[in-house]
């Protein structure tokens, strides 16, 4: 018997992805469970396993493909018939009236498709009838709909969506809109499945229509010169998306202060040898990790995040930092969980260790989720300071550039010292340009000092 192999729900807000490999080949014998495919996603990779014992027939995917949640991307041919056959069965019995036993004799005969439309028309019919009871008390509720329709059609609700009372009624229990379905039953008539499937995509096909007619046209580019396009990866892509709505929905605001680091860098050189050798790397960004946790406690509401459904802001009691990554792939954001429990030789551990990860593309989607504060360090590659994007639903993020030798005046000289530049992106809703001052400025004070962490 013939099984598909669709995509499942890979991960929370995850609904597409890339197949970065194909793991079998079709003639190939696959066991349940065993990775078939792998998939690219904004969130990391992952090997998606058969659900079925069988022989691979077909191979609907190549690499490079964009594929989406519930799309069939394998078929395999499987040796339990009977048993398959009994399940279907027993699903027919479930989700629709029983046929009557002429119908039962045509089946088993293997009438033609003309007959098995007949039968799907009878079944519908039946199914009009058994709503018709639901269709006269919800009948105030099919007049409101038919009038929206009519606002946006012309047409009636009848003339113009072709479903069942009970089709109907699910939909509005689902809140879909039957106009924007296509109905992939006989002669297009809606089926529950249809309704089912619409309730997931949710209004994407709208958001991105509308997102198409607001674009910029572009000009033809190679009136002047040769061109050519790259395609973008799926890494890439999504974070242009999320950067785009972080910029277009955040109101944000970058707050600049330095930090006079040659004490705590002092200290860094003295022990980075003794976290060598307990497989650690005890790096600036790692202390600020640590740092950071400490702040988050100090000041709440960067540890927040806001819900404008209600105007509230969720105050969490866990510290969660995230840590940008450049990767061959694109900017990749793995979470060091719970770093106020944690010793500065265990974050230093697993930061490296998560940063190894998201360059070798064995990170997890779990390992990149709940962050509620981002580090962002470019003082590796270089230059002066930058201004980070706040990582929605985050509420803030620090940025951390290059540390340069300059002369500071102290105690009536010039000394020289090792500065440390570093930017605060926060969202304005949420923080105050006082409150981000305070917060940036601390951080500072015990990076200069870290007995201030006792004040």
């Amino acid at each position: 018997m013939k099984k598909e192999i669709k995509i499942p729900d890979i991960a929370e807000n995850v609904e597409a992805g890339t197949i970065a490999g194909i793991l079998v080949s079709e003639g190939d014998t696959v066991s349940k469970d065993q990775a078939v495919v792998e998939v690219e996603t904004d969130k990391a990779a992952t090997d998606i396993p058969s659900p079925y014992d069988g022989k691979v027939e077909k191979i609907m995917v190549s690499e490079g493909d964009e594929v989406s949640v519930d799309q069939v991307i394998m078929v395999l041919e499987t040796e339990d018939d009977e048993s398959a056959g009994e399940e279907e069965e027993q699903e027919k019995e479930k989700s629709a009236p029983a046929a009557s036993e002429a119908d039962e004799e045509k089946d088993k005969s293997g009438d033609s498709d003309e007959d098995d439309a007949s039968e799907e028309d009878e079944k519908e019919q039946q199914d009009d009838e058994e709503a018709e009871e639901d269709e006269e008390v919800d009948e105030d509720e099919d007049e409101d709909e038919q009038q929206e329709v009519k606002k946006k059609s012309g047409k009636s609700l009848g003339e113009d969506i072709p479903a069942s009372p009970a089709v109907r009624r699910l939909a509005r229990e689902k809140g879909v809109d039957l106009s924007e379905v296509e109905g992939t039953g006989p002669r297009n008539r809606i089926t529950p499945e249809d309704v089912e499937s619409a309730k997931k995509k949710g209004t994407k096909g709208k958001k991105e229509k509308k997102k198409k007619e607001e674009e910029t046209e572009l000009p033809d580019f190679s009136q002047w010169g040769d061109t050519y396009k790259e395609k973008m990866n799926t890494v890439r892509r999504i974070t242009a998306r999320t950067m785009t709505s972080s910029w277009q929905e955040i109101p944000q605001v970058t707050q600049f202060d330095e930090a006079d680091i040659t004490e705590i860098e002092a200290f860094r050189q003295k022990n980075k040898e003794t976290f060598d050798k307990q497989g650690a790397k005890l790096t600036m960004t790692s202390i600020l990790l640590k740092l950071s946790g400490f702040a988050l406690q100090r000041f709440p509401r960067f540890n927040a995040s806001i819900d404008t459904s209600d105007d509230t802001l969720i105050m969490k009691k866990f510290y969660n930092i995230g840590l940008a990554v450049d990767t061959d792939k694109g900017l990749m954001v793995p979470v060091v969980k719970n770093v106020d429990r944690k010793s500065l030789l265990e974050v230093s551990a697993e930061s490296a260790d998560l940063a190894r990860k998201a360059r070798e593309n064995e990170i997890s989607p779990d390992e990149m989720k709940g962050g509620n504060f981002t580090i962002s360090n470019l003082g590796g590659i270089g230059g002066t300071s930058f201004t980070p994007i706040v990582y929605a639903p985050q509420v803030a993020i620090l940025g951390v550039s290059r540390a340069t030798y300059k002369q500071v005046y102290i105690e009536d000289e010039f000394r020289k010292r090792l500065v440390l530049p570093l930017t605060l992106t926060y969202d304005h809703r949420v923080i105050d340009g006082a409150d981000g001052a305070r917060f940036l400025r601390w951080i500072c004070d015990v990076l200069e000092d870290p007995y201030a962490l006792l004040s």
